[in-house]
C-alpha cells in the first residue's frame, strides 16, 4: 500500500473571508494504513510561512482520524520528528551569539538558521544540549556532533587555533565520537562522548576537555584519577577549576585551588592534578565521610553538589555568601565540601553556580538563592538591609543563607557570571541580574532586580545556558501547533508582525503572541533588532 498521500488543505487566515480559527490551516483528515510511515506535504498561504511544510506522522498499529483544529487548538503531542531551535542573545563582542555582523550586542534574537550549521543536523535534527562559557557557545546536535563558535584565546572552540569564530563550526576532532553533552568554564570546554564504534573494551560515557589549563587546544581524552573503564555522568567547568561526576558518584576534581575550589582540605598555589573527593563534612563535629552524588556545578572560584539524598555540599570562596553557610571554617573559604544546613529537610533536584551566587531548586519546583546579589543575580531585590545574616555587614549585596525566591513551578535553572534564568511549567523563561546586553530580562535597565520575563522563544524549553554577558536556550516543536509557530517565528517581520500577533492571540499560540507585541514595543523605543525583514536576516546596527 502506498504510504503517500496528499490531503486537502483549506487556509484560513489574513485575507480570507473565514474568521481565522487556526494558525494555517483549517481543515485536515486523513485515515492512516496501520503499521506505516506517511509523507504528506501540507500547502501554506504566504507571508505566514514557505510554500511547503514536509511533516512524517506514525500512527502504530491503529487506525487513526485528525482534525487539525483539534490538534492546533489542544496542542496535543503528536507523533512527528520533532524540530529544535537554538536562541543566543546578549553580548556579541567575540561573536558568542553565532552571528557574523559586527552588532555588539543583541536583545532580541531570532533562531539560528540550520545553514549556520552547514550540515543537516543542523536542519533536521534534534539538539540536545547548549552550554556558555564567558564569551563562547557550544552546541550539542542529536547525532552526537559538537559545534563551537565565539572566543578562542585560550583554544576553548577546539579548532587547533586562537583565533575566534563568529559563525558554528563542527569540531572535527571529536567526529569518532557520539557527544552526549558539553559544559563551558570560562576558557574552557569539556565534553562526555560515546566512541561511534564501540566493541565493548572502552568505557561507553568520556571525557574529553581543551582549552585554558587543560594541555591542549584540540579535545584530548582525559581520565584524571578515574579508571579507563569508568563511566562519566557529568561535567562542570569553572573559572580555573573543572569537576567531573562519575556514574557511581565519585566527584574528582583539577585546577587551581587558591581558594579551596577542589575540596582537598587545604589550598595551595599553582595548577592542581586531578583527585578524588573522599570527604565531606555532613555534621561539623563528626568526621568527614565519602558521599554519593548526583549533580555538580562549578562557580568562579566556588562549587556546590547534590548527594543521593537531596543534601547541597558547597566548598571554596565563600566571601559574598555563595556557598550558603553563616560562618566559614577558614576565614573566607570553606576548604572541605560541607553540607548546607540551611536546606536540611528540603530535598533538592538541580543547582547552579553563578560568579559569586548559587541557586538551588527543589523537587517540588521551588527556587533558593544566596551568595552576591550586587547585580541582581539573586532575584531579591536592592534593598540591601536583609542580605546579610551579619549585622556587621549589613551595608553588603549578599546572602549568607539561602533564600526563597520562586516558590513553585521552576523547572529548569542556570546561572551566569552575574545573572540567572529558569523556565517555569507555563513554558515561560525568566531572569534576572546583570542586564545591560539584555542578557537577563526584556527591560532596558542596566540590573534586573526581580524574575522578570523573557519573550522572544518559542517551543518547549529544553535547555538554558547562561555566560558572562550572554544568554541561550534550546526550544522543540512537540507538536503540530508548536511546529506551525516555529515557521511563524521564524518569519516574522517588522511589516507582519501585528497580523501574525492578531492571529496567534486568536489561536492561543501566547508565546508567538509575545514575540510579536515584544518585537514591536522594542521597534517603537527606537532600537535595532534581527527581525528587519522577509528577505534578509542583517542588522541594522
Amino acid at each position: 500500500m502506498d504510504s503517500r498521500k496528499i490531503l486537502s488543505v483549506k487556509h484560513v487566515g489574513l485575507n480570507h473571508v473565514t474568521r481565522p480559527d487556526s494558525v494555517c490551516v483549517s481543515q485536515l483528515r486523513g485515515t492512516f494504513p496501520p503499521t506505516i510511515n506517511g509523507n504528506y506535504n501540507f500547502s501554506f498561504f504566504p507571508p505566514f510561512l514557505p510554500s511547503s511544510l514536509s511533516l512524517t506522522l506514525f500512527r502504530g498499529r491503529q487506525y487513526m482520524k485528525m482534525d487539525i483544529d483539534e490538534l492546533l487548538g489542544r496542542n496535543r503531542p503528536v507523533s512527528i520528528p520533532t524540530k529544535s531551535a537554538i536562541y543566543v542573545w546578549g553580548y556579541n563582542q567575540s561573536g558568542q551569539t553565532g552571528r557574523n555582523g559586527k552588532e555588539r550586542q543583541l536583545r532580541i534574537p531570532k533562531q539560528l538558521k540550520p545553514e549556520l550549521f552547514g550540515c543537516t543536523a543542523g536542519a533536521n535534527s534534534r539538539w540536545l544540549d547548549i552550554a556558555c562559557g564567558r564569551e563562547h557557545t557550544a552546541a550539542v546536535a542529536s547525532d552526537g556532533s559538537l559545534f563551537t563558535w565565539g572566543a578562542n584565546d585560550f583554544g576553548q572552540l577546539g579548532d587547533g587555533t586562537e583565533e575566534r569564530r563568529k559563525h558554528p563550526k563542527k569540531v572535527k576532532q571529536l567526529q569518532t565520537e557520539v557527544v552526549k553533552s558539553v559544559s563551558c568554564g570560562a576558557h574552557c570546554t569539556a565534553a562526555i562522548a560515546e566512541p561511534r564504534e564501540n566493541d565493548g573494551s572502552v568505557s561507553t560515557r568520556r571525557l574529553w576537555i581543551w582549552g585554558q589549563n587543560q594541555g591542549s587546544n584540540f579535545p584530548r581524552l582525559f581520565w584524571g584519577a578515574f579508571t579507563p573503564n569508568t563511566i562519566i555522568r557529568q561535567v562542570s567547568c569553572g573559572a580555573v577549576h573543572v569537576m567531573a561526576l562519575s556514574d557511581d558518584g565519585l566527584l574528582q576534581a583539577w585546577g587551581y585551588n587558591e581558594y579551596g575550589q577542589l575540596g582537598r582540605g587545604f589550598t595551595c598555589e599553582g595548577l592542581q592534578g586531578a583527585r578524588i573527593i573522599n570527604a565531606y563534612a555532613k555534621f561539623l563535629d563528626d568526621a568527614p565521610e565519602l558521599v554519593k552524588i548526583t549533580q555538580v556545578s562549578c562557580g568562579e572560584y566556588h562549587t556546590a553538589a547534590i548527594s543521593e539524598k537531596g543534601e547541597v555540599y558547597t566548598w571554596g570562596l565563600g566571601n559574598m555568601g555563595q556557598l550558603g553557610h553563616c560562618s566559614l571554617q577558614s576565614g573566607e573559604k570553606e576548604l572541605l565540601p560541607r553540607r548546607v544546613v540551611a536546606l536540611d529537610g528540603i530535598f533538592i533536584k538541580d543547582i547552579a553556580c553563578g560568579g559569586v551566587h548559587t541557586c538551588a531548586v527543589t523537587q517540588k519546583g521551588a527556587l533558593y538563592a544566596w551568595g552576591g546579589g550586587r547585580s541582581g543575580q539573586l532575584g531579591l531585590g536592592p534593598d540591601t538591609g536583609f542580605f546579610s545574616c551579619n549585622a556587621n555587614e549589613s551595608e553588603s549585596f549578599l546572602r549568607n543563607i539561602p533564600a526563597l525566591v520562586v516558590p513553585t513551578s521552576v523547572q529548569l535553572i542556570t546561572c551566569g557570571h552575574s545573572h540567572t534564568l529558569i523556565s517555569t511549567r507555563d513554558g515561560r523563561i525568566h531572569g534576572w541580574g546583570y542586564n545591560s546586553y539584555g542578557q537577563a530580562s526584556n527591560e532596558k535597565s542596566t540590573y534586573a532586580w526581580y524574575p522578570s520575563p523573557l519573550d522572544w522563544c518559542v517551543g518547549e524549553v529544553r535547555k538554558l545556558a547562561a555566560g558572562g554577558g550572554h544568554s541561550a536556550v534550546l526550544t522543540d516543536a512537540c507538536s503540530l501547533k508548536e511546529l506551525c509557530e516555529f515557521r511563524l517565528a521564524d518569519s516574522v517581520n517588522l511589516k507582519n508582525a501585528s497580523e501574525i500577533e492578531d492571529i496567534a492571540s486568536r489561536t492561543g499560540s501566547d508565546a508567538l503572541a509575545r514575540l510579536c507585541e515584544r518585537l514591536r514595543q522594542h521597534v517603537l523605543e527606537g532600537d535595532d533588532c534581527e527581525y528587519e525583514d522577509d528577505e534578509t536576516t542583517s542588522y541594522r546596527k
